[in-house]
């Protein structure tokens, strides 16, 4: 659990850059005695959630003087860019490893923010061990957000935005990648109401994290995956972090697993129905809530975390 101190901090710095994103009554998802929101992450510079996380983190840890002279970060494409961003925001020159053949829409931002992009390994795992031993050789800042402990302070801030806004919310359904986002959100969301239910959602292609979870009842550590093959990039996952599993098995309620189809309907329906752009992993939240049955939830939240879809994808 995220205290609330630090909470409180990255609000405070964060406000600095942009202030609340909206939080919307979805119509089409909602019915009598069920009120469906969308929390819309995809105003934010970039595009995405991740900048929340990008700008906290190194703002922390140039105030401690962790970072002196550059960073470097792994990703498959908004974590990157979110630190592109962050980084000429606060003047430190930033190096990006993607994975070959990158989502171009999200290479082409990374390029725009100024950093320099490296594509290495064909999947997000290898991309990071490559970029970890770039920054080990040149002693750079290496920004992993799925072991830096200042990213889900950043990410909480949309679980305080949702409380704020929605005090008697019942359930949350967040994407779970990294599992950063939702760490943080669960961590102010269940500091308001220990009652508010968590829901991750994964891909069913990259079922890592899911698997992690339900293996607590095994005394498992981590479920690898040999392949993360899904078109929800942000959701790649298949080598989670033993930390982030014992994390979520705290924090998190319940996790699906959406399917390929289903996200790509969700972002249709997203665009169509409420007039909003998402990607395949932010429109994982909906396609999830879309199948719940969730009869007991008067109130429910689902995030739109990002809206850099790759072009011809739907």
């Amino acid at each position: 659990m995220i205290d609330q101190s630090r909470i409180r901090d990255a609000q405070s710095l964060l406000a600095r850059y942009f202030g609340p994103t909206r939080i919307a009554r979805a119509a089409s998802l909602s019915s009598p005695g069920r009120d469906v929101f969308l929390k819309i992450e995809t105003d934010l510079p970039t595009g995405s959630f991740k900048v929340r996380g990008a700008i906290y983190s190194l703002s922390v840890n140039l105030r401690r003087g962790a970072l002196t002279s550059r960073v470097v970060c792994a990703s498959t494409g908004n974590h990157g860019a979110a630190v592109a961003y962050a980084a000429r925001l606060l003047g430190v020159p930033a190096t990006i490893f993607l994975p070959d053949h990158p989502n171009p829409v999200k290479a082409a931002r990374i390029r725009e923010l100024g950093a320099r992009l490296v594509e290495s390994g064909v999947d997000l795992s290898a991309a990071i061990d490559a970029a970890h031993d770039y920054a080990a050789r040149g002693g750079a800042f290496f920004l992993h957000d799925a072991s830096d402990p200042e990213v889900p302070a950043g990410t909480a801030t949309i679980g305080a935005e949702i409380v704020a806004a929605l005090p008697d919310v019942d359930v949350i359904y967040v994407p779970m990648g990294d599992t950063a986002l939702i760490r943080g959100v669960a961590s102010a969301a269940k500091q308001h109401r220990a009652s508010i239910r968590i829901v991750g959602v994964v891909a069913e292609q990259a079922p890592a994290y899911l698997l992690s979870w339900r293996s607590r009842e095994l005394n498992a550590a981590v479920v690898e995956t040999a392949t993360c093959e899904t078109i929800a990039d942000g959701l790649a996952i298949r080598r989670p972090l033993a930390p982030n599993v014992a994390a979520i098995r705290e924090l998190v309620d319940e996790v699906v697993a959406v399917s390929e189809q289903e996200m790509l309907d969700a972002i249709v329906w997203l665009r169509t129905r409420e007039d909003l752009v998402a990607e395949p992993a932010g429109a994982a939240a909906t396609a999830a809530l879309r199948k719940s049955a969730d009869a007991g939830a008067r109130v429910s939240v689902a995030l739109v975390t990002g809206c850099n879809i790759a072009p011809g994808l739907v």
